[in-house]
């Protein structure tokens, strides 16, 4: 027995030997192998500086525009994505003569994407093959990107940046006469610019796509968004004007950078770096990818930095209406003409849902309100997805990305009103049925736990000003007297974010033998195998370690939340930066008028080609799941009918819209003003022939038809 027990101790001493000498080795050569990435990021970091921070796109392009050769130069340009996917094989000679009694295809409308200017450089929306430009370049589209570089031009600021984005957008509508105006996609940051943007310029501007934009700043739930309470305890927008002054008038990107990182201190000190660890054999191109783009820092002037954070995040202006890009010009959401696709996921705890949502009915009054404006506002809600996945994921990419760019058509052609769009379907099968459900305000509001904790950052926003009025007086002379461009670049090269990349580069001496340590470790790898019990209590104690560091900011963020409430909710603040009584202006501007409907503007405006499209919209109305059929007859009649043959695609659809719109708001008036718009007896003839047409597609009349031809009989005058 003694014997027994003797052999299996002696078995097992041998079996953790070979496990502790298999992991030993394995370690070691994952530290050796793990540095060296972290030298090729630290290469990769001053290469791309020295070649000017390009943007990093996978995709090629060519220069269209550069903003620096305006009239109020801005450090940003458009360019032209120029990649294609893969043609389709050429006709054969039997189906050419079929296809040529066929009428040209209509140009697909441009997209524009945009991605954010928030510490980090541009590209990420593009730096993968299945990604939002190569999703639009699969279904046809012509592509357009708006980088920035890295230094803005001196004395720019945000006005310069939104007049030249709208001059982008004119040249593009110059480059594509014939199709649809541009469709923009904004990224985060980018989302809320291309708001403003399609606010103050709605005659160069389609639909806008807002993915994890922050429009509501104010918002979220009590516990889970410590983000926006950093602007208060950090006493307001001081800090950035005092940081800006050390940077000899520029603000440096890598403190917006540490923001997001401390949001997460595990993923950022741990797990990130673990995951390279434990998995390099297979993650090292991803890591050294995306820290590319993740180590880009770019700067904005003074001026940019002081209006964003006092105006869209302290201040909350831009929900509000109260924003002035100029001054005295006021910019309201309400200006927005064209569809707009809110993007969110309940994973991101940089953009949670509420600020995503909320601006939407702070702006409008009611869902009616927003059929009243003739606008048309669908959002999708992802259910983990986290901050950066809703423009870099390539899942993301190829389901939602590639639905909503799909459906673009679609969605001018909807009636007014609020939507969530609903995708099903499988990424892998690439099969996906998309709908759009009518939502209230209740739907949105049920992502968020109440408006009454945003009662205190109306206080944060005087105390603010007040913070920052004094700092401008009393210390930035001195910050400014005491700063040179030398002492601004050496306290930028010593920021710990950019210190972790370069002190791992070869420029620094102690670094440059590792590289052939490394490639030597690379060739004698041996992995240890996964069964191997000292692996596993490797992985145990990473998740420990998450745990510990997860558990620190759960207490952290709480502690936060409650020093905020305790200063800005104090009755000794609040009677000392009282809520200013809202002046009542003399005239109140039509939009805010409860009776008024913007839809009924246009009821007797127009002529035949009004006329014969509202008939046609409402023969569709009467239908459900309709607007495919109603869509492809569109296109059949724009191209062969004598009238409306003559219009161009981009105003026949904008036709489209209005008539749609008119029907929504009063169906019974729009069709009794007909005559107005059709005075001829032959074109009332032929609109009535449009309308049966149409309702004998499926073969016979439903009862609602019937009805339907009745009335426009009777409306036209053409009763027997």
């Amino acid at each position: 027995m003694d014997k027994l027990f003797g052999t299996q101790q002696s078995t097992l001493w041998a079996d953790w030997q070979s496990h502790s000498r298999e992991y030993i080795i394995d370690s070691m050569q994952r530290s050796i192998i793990y540095t060296d990435i972290l030298r090729k990021r630290g290469n990769n970091y001053i290469k791309h500086i020295r070649s000017g921070q390009p943007p990093v796109l996978v995709f090629n392009y060519e220069m269209i525009l550069n903003a620096k050769n305006f009239k109020h130069p801005a450090n940003y340009a458009l360019v032209l994505i120029t990649d294609r996917r893969k043609k389709k094989e050429p006709p054969s000679k039997d189906n050419r003569r079929q296809e040529s009694k066929l009428p040209p295809a209509r140009p697909k409308r441009p997209i524009v994407i945009i991605d954010p200017r928030a510490g980090h450089g541009p590209g990420i929306g593009g730096s993968k093959r299945d990604s939002e430009i190569g999703m639009a370049l699969n279904n046809g589209h012509p592509v357009y990107f708006i980088l920035f570089f890295t230094d803005p031009i001196p004395g720019q600021t945000l006005a310069h940046v939104e007049e030249a984005m709208a001059i982008f957008m004119e040249k593009i509508a110059e480059l594509h006469p014939y199709a649809d105006a541009p469709a923009i996609m904004g990224n985060c940051q980018a989302g809320w610019a291309a708001a403003l943007l399609c606010a103050d310029r709605p005659d160069v501007t389609g639909p806008l796509v807002l993915n994890g934009a922050p429009l509501s700043y104010w918002s979220g739930v009590s516990g889970e968004n410590p983000m926006r309470y950093k602007g208060g305890l950090l006493g307001g927008v001081w800090i950035n004007s005092f940081l800006s002054d050390l940077g000899n008038g520029v603000f440096d990107g890598a403190n917006l950078v540490s923001n997001f990182e401390g949001l997460n201190p595990a993923n950022t000190h741990w797990t990130k770096r673990y995951n390279v660890y434990s998995q390099l054999d297979t993650e090292e191109d991803r890591y050294l990818n995306f820290e590319k783009w993740w180590g880009g820092f770019f700067m904005m002037t003074t001026a940019e930095i002081h209006f964003i954070v006092n105006n869209l995040f302290v201040g909350n202006k831009l929900e509000r209406g109260q924003l002035e890009l100029r001054e005295g010009e006021k910019i309201s959401l309400k200006n927005i003409e064209s569809p707009i696709l809110v993007f969110a996921s309940l994973g991101d705890n940089i953009t949670p849902a509420p600020q995503a949502l909320n601006w939407i009915p702070r702006v409008y009054s009611s869902v009616d309100d927003i059929k009243r404006h003739g606008q048309v506002i669908i959002y999708i809600v992802h259910k983990d997805i986290g901050h950066l996945g809703i423009f870099v994921a390539g899942s993301i990419a190829k389901k939602e990305h590639n639905e909503i760019i799909s459906n673009f058509d679609m969605i001018e052609f909807m009636a007014p009103g609020l939507y969530e769009m609903i995708i099903e379907g499988d990424v892998k099968s690439g099969n996906f049925t998309t709908r759009y459900e009518d939502r209230t305000f209740a739907d949105i509001a049920a992502y968020d736990d109440g408006v009454q904790d945003e009662s205190d950052f109306s206080v944060v926003a005087k105390v603010s000003e007040a913070n920052d009025t004094m700092y401008q007086l009393m210390v930035s002379p001195w910050v400014k007297l005491f700063t040179t461009e030398l002492s601004a670049e050496i306290r930028r090269n010593l920021h710990p974010l950019r210190l972790q990349r370069y002190i791992f580069g070869d420029i620094n001496p102690l670094m440059r033998p590792l590289k052939n340590i490394a490639s030597v470790v690379r060739q004698k790898r041996k992995p240890a195998s996964p069964d191997n019990p000292l692996v596993a209590m490797e992985k145990d104690f990473s998740e420990y370690i998450e745990n510990v560091l997860n558990i620190y900011r759960d207490h952290r963020d709480r502690k936060q939340e409650l020093l905020f409430r305790q200063i800005y909710g104090s009755p000794l603040l609040r009677n000392l930066f009282p809520q200013k009584k809202e002046e009542i202006p003399q005239e109140i501007p039509d939009y805010e008028r409860e009776d008024y409907d913007r839809r009924m503007l246009a009821v007797e405006e127009g002529g035949v080609a009004e006329g014969l499209i509202r008939v046609f919209m409402a023969v569709a109305k009467t239908g459900h799941g309709l607007k495919r059929r109603v869509f492809d007859f569109a296109e059949q009649i724009a191209q062969t009918h004598k009238v409306l043959g003559k219009i161009r695609p981009a105003k026949f659809k904008k036709i489209i819209k209005e008539q749609a719109s008119i029907l929504q708001a009063d169906e019974d008036r729009a069709i009794n003003a007909l005559p107005v718009l059709l005075k001829n007896k032959d074109d009332r003839m032929d609109a009535l022939g449009i309308a049966r047409r149409l309702c004998v597609i499926d073969g016979k009349y439903t009862e609602e038809e019937e009805a339907l031809i009745k009335k426009l009989q009777k409306a036209l005058k053409l009763e027997k």
